[in-house]
């Protein structure tokens, strides 16, 4: 089992571009904002905005299970037929992420809070 689908993550261009839009939509100020990502909360869901995203092969949006074993479930995925994308990635304060792409060129992500 999962946590649940909590996080979607935007790759995006022009960052300060994509903040406004989504400061627009969201109604509200990121809780992060950084150079490298920005992130906002709404209705218990992390949005973020990626500005490497498409260098890393983000094609559009990425939803995020939240899993309790990151490596197990990464595992489980190559070994079901699943493309590895990023591996397992500490981005701060013990937040791990992955990415895989499915058989169907879907990106699934994963992520783990410490």
């Amino acid at each position: 089992m999962t946590a649940g689908l909590k996080t979607i993550i935007y790759p995006v261009k022009d960052v300060a571009r994509a903040k406004a839009v989504f400061s627009a939509l969201l109604q509200t100020e990121p809780y992060a904002d950084e150079a490298y990502y920005v992130g906002f909360k709404d209705a218990g869901q992390d949005v973020g905005l990626d500005p490497n995203g498409h260098a890393r092969g983000m094609t559009g949006p990425v939803p995020y299970w939240h899993v309790d074993d990151i490596r197990a479930r990464l595992a489980g995925l190559l070994d079901a037929g699943a493309e590895l994308l990023q591996d397992v990635t500490d981005v701060g304060g013990g937040k791990l992420i992955a990415s895989v792409k499915d058989p169907d060129g879907n990106l699934i992500g994963i992520t783990q809070d410490s």
